[in-house]
C-alpha cells in the first residue's frame, strides 16, 4: 500500500517537474517571440520614416533627383555609418574591384582609406605613377583637381582617381612636416601589379623577397620566387628576408597561401564574427613548406590587411623576427555582396586574430627589432641639408627694394617664369640592387642579423664540438 502512494506521490511529481519545465519553455519562447515582434515593429517604424522622406524629397526638393541616386545614397549612408570600410559600390565601381583583385587595373597605383573622416593614402605601390610622383603613407587627400574630398566616400575617392592611360590628375595632400597642402600632378597609367617585385640572392646564400601586393597570384608567385633562390643557392638557403614594407594587403586567401609556405603546422589565422558560418580558423600545411633557415620580415607604417596577417603568423609561431617600425593595424574582414542590379556592397563581417589570439584591429603589430627607415647619421644629414638649403636659398625677396607681393597690381606679370608652373619632379633613376641594400637602411640592418645569426651558429657548434 506504502509502495503504491509513494509511485503515486512520485508521478505527481514528476508531472508536476515537467508542467513546470513546459511552462518555463513557453514562457522564454514568448519572451523571444515579443522581442522579435518589437524589433519588427521597430524596423517598419523606421521604414514607414524612411519611406516618408523619400516622398518629402521627390516631391518637394527644389530640383528633380533621380531614384537610384537617393537609395544609391541611403545605402552608402548606411554604411558609412558602420566603419570606413564597409562601402556601397555601383555596377561600373563593383567591376573595378574585381579587376584590382585580379592585378591589373587603371589609376595611380595606391591604396586609400578614410582615417578620422580623412581621405587617406594606406600605400602606394611600388614602380607605379603615384610611387614615382612622390606620394607617400599617411598622406592625407585634401583635394582631387581641385575639388575638396571633405565628407566624400571612398567609392567616390577611387571613381575620381581612376581614369584613362595618359590623362593627368592634381592630388593636393597634407604630410606631417609640410606647412602647407602641397600638390602632385600625376598621369594615369595601367596598373600591372606583379606581387613579387623582387626576389634576388644575397652573398650567394641569403634570400631576399619583396612582396608589394596582394592579389590572385600572390602565393604562386612567392612559391615560385622561393624555388628559384632556392635553386640559385645550390639547393639551401642560409637565411631569407620577407620585405612587406608598404604592402597594403589583399585577398585573404592569398595571405593564407604565402604564410602557409613558411609553417608546416598549426593555425594561420583565426576569424570571428557575429554568425557561426563567419567563425574559422585556418591551418598550415606540411606539404610545400620551405623552412631549415632563420627569416626577417620588414614591415612598416604602410604595412596593412593581409600583409599583417602574414607578419602576425610568422612573429607568433616564431617562425620569423619581425623588423621594422609599427604596423597600419587594419584587424578586419570584409566581404563582397553582389546586389540584384548589378552594384555591390563590401561591409565587415568579423574580425581576425593572430595564432596567439591577439587582434592588431587600431594597434598593428609591434616589431621585434625596431628599426627606422633611416639611420641616425642619415637623420642627422638630413635635417643639415635641409638647414643648408634653408640659409642658401636666393630669391627675389633678398634683392635690395624688391616689389613686395602686395604690390603687383591685376594682370600684371611678376617675371619671365610667372607661366612655367611648378617644375615637374625628375625621373627617379633606378637603383641596382647592391644601391639599394647600402641606401636601405633597414634593410642593410635585416641583412647584418641574418650574418650575424650564422656567426653565432657556428660558435654554438664550436662549443658544442669542444
Amino acid at each position: 500500500m506504502a509502495d503504491r502512494l509513494n509511485k503515486g506521490v512520485l508521478r505527481v511529481v514528476l508531472l508536476l517537474l515537467f508542467v513546470t519545465g513546459l511552462s518555463f519553455v513557453s514562457i522564454v519562447l514568448m519572451g523571444r517571440l515579443q522581442d522579435g515582434r518589437a524589433a519588427a515593429q521597430d524596423t517598419y517604424q523606421y521604414l514607414e520614416v524612411f519611406n516618408q522622406a523619400l516622398d518629402i524629397i521627390g516631391k518637394r526638393y527644389v530640383k528633380e533627383v533621380d531614384p537610384k541616386d537617393l537609395y544609391y545614397g541611403a545605402i552608402q549612408g548606411m554604411l558609412t555609418k558602420l566603419d570606413p570600410h564597409s562601402v556601397h559600390l555601383p555596377p561600373e565601381a563593383f567591376k573595378d574591384m574585381k579587376i584590382d583583385i585580379s592585378g591589373e587595373f587603371g589609376g595611380l597605383g595606391i591604396e586609400v582609406g578614410l582615417r578620422d573622416g580623412q581621405l587617406t593614402i594606406v600605400s602606394p605601390i611600388e614602380d607605379t605613377p603615384a610611387w614615382r610622383a612622390g606620394i607617400k603613407a599617411g598622406d592625407a587627400i585634401i583635394k582631387i583637381d581641385g575639388v575638396s574630398t571633405e565628407g566624400i566616400s571612398l567609392t567616390d575617392a577611387v571613381h575620381k582617381m581612376r581614369g584613362k592611360k595618359g590623362t593627368p590628375i592634381i592630388l593636393t595632400v597634407m604630410r606631417q612636416g609640410l606647412v602647407e597642402p602641397k600638390d602632385f600632378k600625376i598621369v594615369r597609367d595601367i596598373i600591372q601589379v606583379k606581387s613579387v617585385k623582387t626576389a634576388q640572392l644575397i652573398d650567394g646564400k641569403y634570400g631576399y623577397v619583396r612582396l608589394i601586393s596582394f592579389n590572385i597570384k600572390s602565393g604562386q608567385e612567392v612559391r615560385q620566387a622561393m624555388q628559384t633562390l632556392t635553386a640559385q643557392a645550390g639547393g639551401k638557403l642560409a637565411g631569407l628576408i620577407l620585405d612587406i614594407r608598404y604592402n597594403p594587403g589583399g585577398p585573404l586567401d592569398q595571405a593564407l597561401e604565402v604564410a602557409d609556405a613558411f609553417i608546416s603546422e598549426g593555425p594561420i589565422v583565426s576569424i570571428k564574427g557575429r554568425i557561426p558560418e563567419d567563425n574559422k580558423t585556418f591551418y598550415a600545411h606540411k606539404e610545400g613548406t620551405f623552412s631549415g633557415f632563420p627569416m626577417i620580415v620588414i614591415v612598416n607604417n604602410g604595412s596593412a590587411s593581409a600583409s599583417e596577417i602574414v607578419a602576425a603568423c610568422l612573429q607568433d609561431t616564431g617562425r620569423a623576427v619581425i623588423l621594422g617600425i609599427k604596423t597600419y593595424g587594419k584587424g578586419s574582414v570584409q566581404s563582397l555582396y553582389t546586389l540584384k542590379d548589378g552594384s555591390g556592397i563590401k561591409i565587415t563581417t568579423a574580425y581576425y586574430y593572430a595564432p596567439s589570439g591577439r587582434s592588431i584591429q587600431a594597434e598593428g603589430i609591434t616589431p621585434d627589432v625596431q628599426v627606422e627607415e633611416l639611420s641616425p647619421e642619415q637623420e642627422a644629414l638630413l635635417e643639415k641639408e635641409r638647414e643648408r638649403e634653408k640659409e642658401m636659398r636666393y630669391g627675389e625677396e633678398k634683392l635690395p627694394n624688391y616689389i613686395l607681393h602686395q604690390e603687383v597690381l591685376p594682370g600684371e606679370t611678376v617675371g619671365p617664369d610667372k607661366d612655367k608652373g611648378a617644375p615637374e619632379n625628375p625621373k627617379l633613376e633606378k637603383q641596382t640592387f647592391e644601391e639599394e641594400l647600402l641606401n636601405d637602411y633597414q634593410l642593410r640592418r635585416a641583412v647584418e642579423l641574418l650574418r650575424s645569426w650564422e656567426v653565432f651558429q657556428a660558435q654554438f657548434k664550436k662549443a658544442e664540438t669542444k
